[in-house]
């Protein structure tokens, strides 16, 4: 039983720490766009990712592992190379959009190499489900989006 649950938790902090990544990158992307649906867009996106990180916390917290406290290394510098794009570009807009399909499709496939495991309880299994099926929704309005703006 400690392996499964060691091994449950690694999976379930990597996904906690992207989520981390990604709610901080949405703050970065809100706070470098003027764009009237944008800002509030990514936003909110932000916001989702901070619940999703309350989720995974309660459920790596459930099996009794300690759930990581921050985002990666990667993720850090990624934020930190979208300041810098949008200094420089004069889209940043369409940039911000780009990065952000760029972060849902990780994202996606993240969630589905987590779930091919075949000792996920039902609970995680229904969580990861729901959080996916959310961040797929995600990015066909960010697709969307890119398309119009």
């Amino acid at each position: 039983m400690s392996k499964y649950t060691e091994s449950i938790g690694v999976k379930l902090n990597n996904l906690l720490e992207k989520t981390y990544d990604a709610e901080k990158g949405y703050k970065k992307a809100a706070e470098n766009t003027d764009h009237n649906t944008l800002k509030p867009y990514f936003s909110k996106r932000s916001e989702e990712r901070n619940n999703f990180g309350r989720e995974l916390k309660a459920e790596i917290l459930q099996f009794g592992e300690e759930p990581e406290k921050g985002g990666s290394i990667m993720g850090s510098a990624h934020r930190a190379w979208m300041d810098t794009k949008a200094f420089f570009s004069d889209e940043d807009a369409e940039s911000m959009l780009e990065e952000s399909i760029r972060g849902e499709k990780a994202a996606v496939n993240e969630y589905e190499e987590v779930l091919k495991d075949k000792l996920l309880p039902p609970s995680t299994a229904s969580l990861l489900n729901k959080q996916m099926n959310s961040i797929k929704s995600d990015l066909k309005t960010i697709q969307f989006l890119e398309d119009i703006s």
